[in-house]
């Protein structure tokens, strides 16, 4: 029997992810949590197997998260289940060491292949984020978006970002614009960590 611990901050999701593994007849929930916070007690409380965790957490994010557990826990195998099919996120999950990296709407059988696959010894990453993130090393942004982005990832508010710049406030808010949806961000924030996560504000 497959024991997993599993980390998803949705309670609706949460319920569907164990009621769809409860019909594994090898994988068993031991414990489940709602915050990244937990999952490194919680392992070492119960000693799963296998740590399902996502990416965006309250607390400790899933891949600080799975980093740790490497450590503190290293018979866990960590799998990222996520809806963020960046490649940034799948190049950090990889430097953390993460067993299996899939996607929330990937098929429901793909969850448990996966966990018996790291339960093997073996590693799982969705197929379609190995080959966006070899084809996402260069930034889509411009040089000067970039200058825009950097300044925003430092605090910088609009009206800063166009003093700094030489630039009008609209001029700033149009880049800004521009960078969200160049790089499929839901907003600022957002841009600013995708940017980070893949290096390019470094």
């Amino acid at each position: 029997m497959i024991r997993v611990l599993l980390a998803e901050d949705m309670n609706m999701v949460r319920g569907a992810l164990v009621a769809l593994l409860s019909m594994e007849p090898d994988i068993t929930v031991v414990a489940e949590v709602d915050d990244g916070d937990q999952v490194v007690p919680i392992a070492l409380e119960h000693r799963p197997d296998i740590a399902v965790l996502d990416v965006d957490l309250p607390g400790t994010d899933g891949l600080t998260a799975a980093g740790m557990l490497h450590e503190l826990l290293p018979s866990c195998g960590t799998l990222i289940l996520t809806s963020l099919g960046k490649p940034g996120t799948l190049k950090r999950a990889l430097s953390m060491r993460v067993s299996g990296f899939l996607l929330k709407d990937a098929p429901p059988e793909q969850l448990a292949s996966g966990i018996r696959k790291v339960a093997a010894g073996e590693r799982v990453v969705d197929p379609e984020l190995v080959l966006s993130a070899w084809d996402y090393e260069r930034s889509p942004l411009t040089a000067r978006e970039m200058e825009v982005l950097q300044l925003a990832a430092q605090g910088a508010q609009v009206g800063e970002i166009a003093g700094a710049l030489f630039l009008s406030a609209g001029t700033v808010r149009n880049y800004l614009t521009t960078i969200v949806s160049k790089l499929n961000a839901r907003n600022r924030v957002d841009a600013i960590r995708i940017a980070q996560e893949a290096d390019w504000l470094s």
